[in-house]
Formats: C-alpha cells, sequence, structure tokens
C-alpha cells in the first residue's frame, strides 16, 4: 500500500525558510513524477512544483519560482520541497503527491500525503 507522509512544516516569519520533505512507501517511486501542491484557507488546491524520477526535470508554478527548490533522493524515496523567502501570502496546507507523468500529477494524482500546515506570519 503506497504511504506519503508530509513533515516539516511551522510557523514563520515572513522572509523566513522551511524545508519540507516527504517519504514515501509502499513502491518503488524512481519512475514517478511526485510534487507539491498547497491550499490556502478558502481556496482551491493549486500546484506547487513537481520533478521526475526518471530524468530530474523539474517544474515550479511562477508563484514561487526563484525562492523554492524541489528536489528528490530516489534511493530514499524521498522528496522535499526547500521554500526560502516565505511570505504571508504562503500560507497553506502543503501536500505531496505522487503518479506517473507531469500531467496526471497535475490532474489527478494517484496518491496523496496528509498534509502538512505552513504559516507564515507579516
Amino acid at each position: 500500500q503506497v504511504q506519503l507522509v508530509d513533515t516539516g512544516g511551522g510557523l514563520v516569519q515572513a522572509g523566513g525558510s522551511l524545508r519540507l520533505s516527504c517519504a514515501a512507501s509502499g513502491d518503488t517511486f524512481s519512475n514517478y513524477v511526485m510534487g507539491w501542491f498547497r491550499q490556502a484557507p478558502g481556496k482551491e488546491r493549486e500546484f506547487v512544483a513537481a520533478i521526475s524520477g526518471r530524468t530530474g526535470i523539474k517544474t515550479h508554478a511562477d508563484s514561487v519560482k526563484g525562492r523554492f527548490t524541489i528536489s528528490r533522493d530516489n534511493a530514499k524515496n524521498t522528496v522535499n520541497l526547500q521554500m526560502n523567502n516565505l511570505e504571508p501570502e504562503d500560507t497553506a496546507v502543503y501536500y505531496c503527491a505522487v503518479s506517473s507523468t507531469f500531467a496526471t500529477l497535475r490532474l489527478s494524482p494517484d496518491h496523496w500525503g496528509q498534509g502538512t500546515q505552513v504559516t507564515v506570519s507579516s
């Protein structure tokens, strides 16, 4: 059974940094695309970043480019999100997700983590 466990959220002041991690188990994820989404109160869930396990190709949402960086360790089945220069608008629950392609990840991931809360104070 596939399981994704998200950790690393917390409370931080604007301009600060956090590092989120997602530990995957129950399958070999090196052939999958893994990514992060977020959902702020009263808003729809939105894509943040994704990375291919096979090619290492990354993609980031425009709203986080230059501030957030996604990475992964295939040997450990983990994906990380380094978040720098955080803004109050980044406050949300962040979710890890996995799917077979970038397209299917954006549309309908196969599996979700439980989410981790990130709160950025001004």
